[in-house]
């Protein structure tokens, strides 16, 4: 048995996690999971850290829907771009999100980088099977990982992917609860949902779960020279550039100059968030921040 396996079946005897839910009806749905009330308590604990630790930098939480109508998921360019390219099993009919069955068969594979035609054509070399029933797979499609629903009797709109977006929307009620100036920062913590193909590994990827994002405001200008930025100059993190193993300790103000990433503000950001992982008792020794490569980034970003 893998490790995960015997730390979800300890965690499912004990409390913490059950699932997949509803158990009560033939099993449940993959990657939907109760949380008992041992597992409630720690998941608070959590949240309260991130909470209490996001607020230490000023940051404010607001709370907003999950549900959005299709208009705002049009503008953002997530249903145009968020998808992942899954492949069909022609024997068992199973799909297969190809970049998680790459990794699990070829881990040391650099998938990031491969464009659709490339996974195809890594599949194929390596005439690779289902993993369910060695049957052979199909070619490669692109799955829409946005859950779809109805408001009323016909507003289409869709289950939020991810909480940033919809924090995104208020920023004219937060311009003026800030009274107008720059920088301000807002986060949330709440739930998503995400079509996964293949749920898998227990509760690490589910189809609903909670997330917790921050959002910093910034003007232009404060891209580039971020006053706040001073005050942690000299706090070190472990980093990895996209095209390296190694993991180098680079101070916070020579994180631009030593391109791990192109502005200050963001050097800031990713302070932000190691300070919080270390706030929760996480091993420095087993802590890396990794850069995105070019091919990697979400359709909307500029540095990751």
């Amino acid at each position: 048995m893998k490790v995960e396996d015997k730390v979800m079946d300890m965690a499912k005897r004990r409390g913490f996690v059950w699932g997949p839910s509803p158990n009560i009806y033939h099993g449940g749905v993959s990657g939907f999971f109760d949380w008992g009330p041992l597992g409630k308590l720690l998941k608070n604990k959590v949240e309260n850290v991130l909470r209490k630790g996001f607020m230490g930098f000023s940051f404010w939480e607001v709370e907003c829907p999950t549900i959005m109508p299709k208009k705002v998921w049009e503008a953002s360019g997530h249903l145009a771009g968020f998808t992942d390219p899954v492949i069909k099993c022609v024997k068992c009919n199973s799909y297969f999100r190809v970049e998680n069955l790459i990794k699990e068969k070829y881990p040391n594979t650099d998938v990031d980088k491969m464009s659709f035609d490339k996974l195809q054509e890594f599949v194929d070399k390596k005439k690779m099977t289902c993993p369910s029933c060695s049957g052979g797979l199909g070619k490669v499609e692109t799955f829409d990982l946005m859950m779809k629903t109805k408001i009323g009797i016909d507003k289409e709109a869709y289950l939020r992917p991810e909480t940033a977006t919809t924090t995104y929307l208020l920023y004219p009620e937060y311009f003026r609860f800030f009274r107008t100036k720059l920088p301000f920062g807002v986060f949330q913590i709440g739930k998503v949902y995400r079509n996964e193909i293949s749920p898998r590994q227990g509760v690490f990827r589910t189809r609903e779960f909670t997330q917790a994002e921050a959002q910093l405001f910034i003007l232009k200008e404060q891209e580039k020279k971020f006053e706040k930025i001073k005050e942690f100059k000299n706090e070190s993190l472990p980093l990895m550039k996209h095209n390296s193993k190694t993991i180098q300790k680079v101070k916070v103000s020579s994180m631009v100059t030593q391109n791990y990433v192109k502005k200050e503000a963001f050097a800031y950001m990713i302070y932000v968030a190691y300070k919080l992982i270390r706030t929760m008792g996480f091993d420095d020794k087993k802590i890396r921040i990794r850069q995105h490569s070019p091919k990697s980034l979400a359709h909307y970003a500029d540095d990751a």
